[in-house]
């Protein structure tokens, strides 16, 4: 950024004082709270938290310096807005992964076609020139191979055996009115989520590692609680 872009000295000290100041407002608002949802501390949180995001991009910008603080972005889910007792649940999961030793992988879907040929039939990959024999020289074939043989989440706990690495993984369980229909969402299996019927979602990714060299799997959890809107 130029000199001429860079905020002044006195922008800065007026977004700190407006941090200040949004500060004295949030504790105001808890130590009056009505309530467990008041929306007067949902109302001073969010200004707080709007405050502190400007003042750190400011003080960035001008001193190339950071704060301690983590500020909530815009990427969170909306507050729940679902039924208070959900009659159903459906429950999506993603996980990546890296081919991160494709020898591996190659080595270990072909043991398995060589234990068992009607693997290659079973998980749809007849009839595009792949068999049993030629499973070690595809990493698409081997894919098809690996995930038709083990559940999802015996390849989580396996992965690195498999030749792969974890990437960011979700989970997030959603409130429905009633059970679909047999077949009714296989076509597009994840569309129309709508965002306020999450009741919760696990997140893992490295993303929320403050120290990576001091955590477990080189990967942190991040357990968020959707409440009722006030």
């Amino acid at each position: 950024m130029s000199d001429a872009a860079q905020p002044s000295a006195a922008e800065v000290r007026a977004a700190a004082e407006a941090v200040k100041a949004a500060l004295d407002r949030h504790l105001d608002a808890v130590e009056r709270r009505v309530g467990g949802d008041d929306p007067a501390v949902y109302a001073a949180f969010n200004e707080l938290a709007a405050a502190a995001e400007t003042y750190d991009e400011l003080l960035y910008d001008a001193y190339d310096e950071v704060t301690p603080f983590e500020i909530p972005g815009d990427d969170t889910l909306p507050a729940y807005d679902g039924p208070e007792e959900p009659s159903a649940v459906s429950v999506l999961i993603r996980r990546d992964y890296a081919v991160s030793e494709p020898q591996r992988l190659l080595s270990q879907a072909q043991r398995i076609a060589d234990l068992d040929p009607d693997v290659i039939a079973g998980n749809g990959l007849s009839g595009k020139g792949t068999s049993a024999a030629a499973v070690g020289g595809s990493v698409h074939a081997a894919l098809g191979v690996l995930f038709g043989e083990y559940e999802p989440d015996e390849i989580a706990s396996r992965h690195k055996e498999f030749g792969l690495e974890e990437g960011d993984s979700t989970l997030w369980v959603a409130a429905t009115d009633e059970p679909a229909e047999p077949g009714e969402w296989l076509a597009a299996p994840f569309d129309h989520t709508d965002p306020q019927r999450i009741v919760c979602r696990f997140d893992v990714s490295t993303v929320f590692d403050e120290e990576p060299d001091d955590v477990d799997d080189d990967v942190d959890d991040d357990l968020e609680l959707l409440e009722p809107e006030p």
